[in-house]
């Protein structure tokens, strides 16, 4: 429920701050101007909650792999080791006692774990891959693009206006963060 009622605040300050925009523009500028706001504006708010919902959908996944692996390797560990280490802590490492580490020994460990954090840096790589891939994000880009060269094509953009229409979104945000603070 906190998530929803994070959105809704969201949407509430984007939705007062867009219709100030528009009574500004139909009041002291024209409708060319309305225009770019509006377009601006929902293409920003597509590419938003295009970027949310699937980053929301990587997390989960993400979770969901975490528990099935927390699962699997529980299963493999005794009733003794589960009493002695909880949380799993050492199992993964192996003791080396201080007259065994030579430098040389050193310099195996050290490449050890250097394989070990590009191996971790590339999978994380590829699980967040779908979170700037997704088919929302790119459709919200296409819309974005799409607007600005019609609006360019047709002699109806105006550069400031679009700016401004950009930049509802991230203000919002920006208001709503520090109106809960």
């Amino acid at each position: 429920m906190k998530i929803n009622s994070q959105i809704l605040s969201f949407a509430k300050v984007f939705l007062v701050l867009n219709l100030c925009l528009t009574v500004y523009a139909i009041i002291f500028q024209n409708s060319i101007w309305l225009l770019n706001i509006q377009v601006a504006f929902f293409a920003s708010l597509f590419v938003t909650i295009a970027s949310f919902l699937s980053y929301r959908k990587n997390i989960k996944n993400r979770l969901l792999n975490t528990e099935e692996n927390t699962k699997v390797s529980s299963d493999e560990r005794d009733k003794i080791d589960e009493i002695d280490d909880p949380y799993d802590l050492y199992s993964e490492y192996e003791e080396v006692s201080e007259s065994e580490l030579t430098p040389e020994k050193i310099k195996e460990i050290i490449t050890e774990e250097k394989k070990r954090v590009k191996q971790n840096s590339l999978k994380n790589t590829l699980f967040s891959a779908g979170g700037f891939v997704s088919i929302y994000r790119v459709l919200g880009y296409g819309f974005l693009i799409f607007g600005f060269f019609a609006l360019n094509n047709n002699k109806l953009l105006i550069p400031l206006a679009f700016i401004i229409g950009l930049s509802i979104v991230p203000i919002g945000v920006l208001f709503t963060k520090v109106l809960r603070k």
